[in-house]
């Protein structure tokens, strides 16, 4: 309740601060070539080599949408209508992010949270995004075994991703197998390359998997 009540006042008080809005500009026409989404979460991006290698990677292709929710959104005011207009406009959603705590890092779960509603991403009349697919692309520090029943962390990171693939499944969007790039921090330049050219071939297969 209290968390509730203060992002409606965060939200008042941004609006009292600007300026009645200009008219709407015309909205361009969407590029149909354009059918996947990657919607990235990263904080410091400008420190994640590993990061950066796999972005690189994703600019390359034409058919698909960057949307640097860091970027966008620092003040963490996000723009709902737009952003699920975002997801309308595309049928596969990747979300690239660094596993933060076991989990997404923070704003990514506020887009969630704030973007997914109910009557329009699940429940009776939820189903705009039903028929969609949701990829999953995640960087780790640990290595495999860090990741596994007898490894530090326990457990492996299809079952720390499970929360995603649970809100795929409500939402009726198809979860496609995600790409994970465990040991990140140790690579070098040639790891990264090779990096790059493994998440190119999951992206090239998960595009074509997507494509009506």
């Amino acid at each position: 309740m209290a968390l509730g009540f203060i992002r409606k006042w965060r939200r008042q008080r941004q609006r009292r601060r600007q300026p009645a809005p200009a008219p709407a500009a015309p909205k361009a026409p969407r590029d149909p070539s354009r059918c996947a989404l990657l919607v990235l979460a990263h904080p410091a991006l400008h420190r994640s080599r590993a990061n950066a290698a796999l972005l690189e990677a994703a600019r390359a292709r034409p058919d698909i949408t960057l949307h640097d929710l860091y970027q966008e959104y620092a003040d963490f005011l996000i723009d709902v209508e737009a952003e699920q207009q975002r997801l309308l406009d595309h049928r596969l959603i990747i979300l690239q992010f660094p596993m933060y705590w076991y989990s997404t890092p923070a704003l990514l779960k506020e887009w969630l949270d704030m973007v997914w509603l109910h009557g329009f991403a699940y429940g009776r009349d939820g189903t705009s995004l039903r028929g969609k697919t949701m990829l999953a692309a995640v960087t780790a520090g640990g290595d495999r075994d860090a990741y596994s029943p007898g490894g530090v962390n326990r457990f492996s990171m299809t079952e720390f991703l499970r929360p995603l693939e649970a809100t795929a499944y409500l939402c009726g969007l198809t979860w496609a197998a995600p790409f994970i790039l465990h040991d990140s921090i140790q690579m070098n330049e040639a790891d990264r390359q090779a990096a790059g050219q493994a998440y190119a071939a999951h992206l090239a297969a998960a595009i074509a998997a997507a494509r009506p």
